[in-house]
């Protein structure tokens, strides 16, 4: 089967919503336990602006003392012009762009509109080419939004082929940010001819109605080789009303190696770092590992005496 890459996003997305802040120390432990599982792509921080979201205001801090490695990417999520130049001045692998599917989504996630958030990708293309940074581009509320309900196919083809016509992407993402998605809706999507053709897909899962794991496979048995996830299933959006947390990392690298996929990731660390930062923020980890465990376990269950 093809190779599969996990994006860990629990230090910026996992994080960002929580009512508790946690500190820059937790994060950078946070970090480094995600590295010794075996996670090597890791998307750290958001520049967003510190009042509208409080949890990131640290991100150059978190950016200066992540542990470099030759075989670790940090990424930064970057949502205008501002944010880019500051990933780029904070030192990341990758700069990772968000515009919506819809009108209602930028101006409340972004407070602009989707035209202004393509001049500004063309910018953030210009100024990550010539920084020699690689570009992604999420598209976020693919699935649906809060604010708009069904969103209609022709909405995220028409931002796919804006952006791949404007910019130079590394890899393009579908965001289901409210978790509203279903498999046939993932295999349409990504069979979109202004979707498919970009240089890589990835996908990013929130887990609100359950349905992510199944979404995921979807993804990857119609060609996606990227998934986001984050450890513990936290996550959320400030900006997006009743959004889950994302698909938990454990959760979702079980369930692909039992599909047959080949992961190099710890999935016992891994459910340890999402417990030990779910303990962090004072949440109880949403992932099924974390509940019941790793099957089959590493030491079956006795069976019980029939008592006669």
């Amino acid at each position: 089967m093809s190779a599969i890459e996990i994006v860990e996003v629990s230090p910026r997305d996992g994080l960002q919503n929580e009512a508790r802040v946690a500190p820059t120390a937790a994060k950078l432990a946070l970090i480094e336990s995600l590295v010794a599982s075996g996670l090597r792509r890791i998307e750290a921080v958001s520049f967003v602006h510190p009042r509208l979201v409080p949890t990131m205001a640290d991100a150059e801090a978190v950016m200066a003392a992540v542990p470099r490695r030759t075989d670790v990417r940090y990424a930064g999520l970057a949502l205008n012009e501002r944010g880019v130049r500051r990933a780029i001045d904070a030192g990341v692998d990758e700069i990772n762009f968000v515009i919506p599917a819809t009108e209602e989504f930028a101006l409340a996630n972004q407070n602009t509109t989707r035209a202004r958030l393509l001049d500004d990708l063309e910018t953030a293309s210009a100024l990550a080419g010539h920084a020699d940074i690689p570009l992604t581009l999420t598209i976020a509320v693919a699935f649906g939004c809060p604010f708009r309900g069904a969103v209609a196919e022709a909405e995220v083809a028409w931002v796919a082929a804006e952006a791949r016509r404007r910019a130079h992407l590394a890899e393009l993402a579908l965001a289901d940010t409210i978790g509203c998605g279903v498999p046939r809706q993932v295999r349409s999507l990504f069979a979109l001819p202004e979707v498919r053709d970009a240089a890589r897909l990835r996908v990013h899962l929130h887990e609100t109605r359950h349905t992510a794991i199944a979404n995921a496979l979807a993804a990857v048995s119609v060609g996606v080789q990227v998934l986001d996830a984050s450890v513990g299933g936290l996550g959320g959006c400030p900006f997006a009303p009743g959004a889950a947390g994302n698909v938990a990392t454990e959760d979702l690298a079980w369930a692909l190696r039992a599909d047959g996929h080949e992961l190099e990731i710890d999935l016992d660390a891994a459910t340890a770092a999402g417990r030990a930062i779910c303990e962090v923020v004072n949440v109880t980890p949403r992932s099924g590992l974390a509940a019941a465990g790793v099957f089959p376990p590493s030491a079956p269950l006795a069976v019980p005496r029939q008592v006669r």
